[in-house]
Order: C-alpha cells, then sequence, then structure tokens
C-alpha cells in the first residue's frame, strides 16, 4: 500500500467524528478513498503509529473531505 493508492474499509470501522453524522455511531465498512499518507517517523525519528495509514474520503454533501487514521488490515486496495 502506498500514498495515492485507493482503498476500501473492508471490515466494520466506527467513526464518531463523520462530518455528515457528528458524535454519532457511523459505520464506514464498504467507504472507498485515497491514501494520502503512511506515517513511519515523526521529526526524522522512527515511530510506531497504532493507526499509520492515514485515508481521505470525499463525502457529498461536506465541506471539506473527511480523513480518518486506520491500520493497513482494516484496508484493501481497490483496482
Amino acid at each position: 500500500m502506498q500514498v495515492g493508492d485507493r482503498v476500501r474499509i473492508k471490515d466494520s470501522v466506527i467513526f464518531y467524528h463523520h462530518p455528515l453524522h457528528r458524535n454519532a455511531a457511523y459505520d464506514a465498512q464498504g467507504m472507498e478513498g485515497e491514501v494520502t499518507k503512511i506515517l513511519k517517523d515523526w521529526q526524522g525519528r522512527p515511530i510506531s503509529a497504532n493507526f499509520p495509514v492515514v485515508v481521505q474520503f470525499a463525502v457529498e454533501g461536506a465541506k471539506r473531505p473527511f480523513q480518518a487514521h486506520l491500520r493497513s488490515d482494516e484496508l484493501e486496495t481497490v483496482a
């Protein structure tokens, strides 16, 4: 998985910060987005992030794209 890849959430993942469902549980299984970052270091030092893959989702009706930090095993690459 690399920056720029198109991915889909394959497992049930609950978000509470979805722009159209603020402070309510939202199951994001099946959402598709684009990988924008993979967190490996911070200021030149290696880190071990719990959720290293940052994915950006386009949400219709939202002011800006929705971003979420996920694990790589929660995602599958879309062809």
